[in-house]
């Protein structure tokens, strides 16, 4: 661990009062969540379902053959029994200071909420939230897990989880939100995230400040026009940050 580069995240929070936080897979992969894209992530793991990501992900996929999906989707999306991390609990603290303004995540877990965060703009989604694609009637994701199969809304209408596949659009509110709320920030913190996958990678051109920090494990494309860089667990070092007394 960096021990100036952390000094210099806590003199930057301490200077901040529009704390805008954007996450990606890697800050629930230490709550036990397994990313997309590493060689341990969801995406490789698809492979013994016969079909490629892209298309096991889609709504056409999903519409076509759900009980494939939902064997998959059940499988290896929903960890419902996943808890916060140090991550997602130094980010509802610095909410809870009046300092952070909004969690901007590409993450479907609800981690940022368990932990206590109150204004997250989930851009793909959450697999807590599912709809009657028939009659509109939510149901918790209990409910889908405990399914047999394909769930169904007692109407007769299939069950579709909120959660962005490909081929659908992400919600113009959420999206919008999160622009608003980038452009307002005086920092802005990404974090476990390669910022490789759009449009929510391309969000951190809307920040006009001059606090920028990426705290990623590995290197981004973005890293030359940042203020700070830490290339560590994001876990760790915003606990080093926030959370740890002097």
């Amino acid at each position: 661990m960096n021990d100036i580069a952390i000094l210099k995240l806590k003199q930057m929070i301490q200077e901040s009062r529009r704390i805008v936080f954007l996450g990606g897979a890697g800050v629930s992969v230490e709550s036990g969540i397994p990313d997309f894209r590493s060689d341990n992530g969801i995406f490789k793991a698809i492979s013994e379902f016969g079909y490629p990501p892209e298309e096991l992900l889609s709504h056409s996929f999903f519409m076509h053959r759900p009980e494939v999906f939902y064997k998959y989707y059940k499988t290896l999306l929903m960890s419902t029994d996943a808890k916060p991390n140090n991550a997602h609990l130094a980010l509802a603290e610095l909410e809870r200071q009046g300092k952070l303004t909004a969690v901007i995540t590409q993450n479907i877990d609800g981690l940022h909420t368990a932990a206590g965060s109150r204004n997250v703009y989930e851009l793909h989604g959450s697999i807590l939230r599912n709809h009657c694609m028939k009659c509109g009637r939510f149901f918790d994701a209990e409910y889908v897990q405990k399914s047999d199969g394909v769930p169904y809304c007692p109407c007769g209408g299939m069950i579709k989880p909120d959660v962005v596949l490909y081929e659908e659009s992400l919600d113009s509110d959420c999206l919008n939100g999160a622009c608003t709320q980038i452009m307002r920030a005086d920092m802005l913190i990404v974090g476990g995230t390669s910022l490789q996958v759009y449009p929510a990678a391309g969000l951190i051109h809307y920040y006009n400040g001059d606090r920028l920090v990426l705290i990623n494990k590995s290197s981004t494309p973005y890293d030359n026009y940042a203020d700070l860089v830490i290339n560590d667990s994001i876990g760790e070092v915003l606990y080093e940050a926030v959370l740890k007394k002097d």
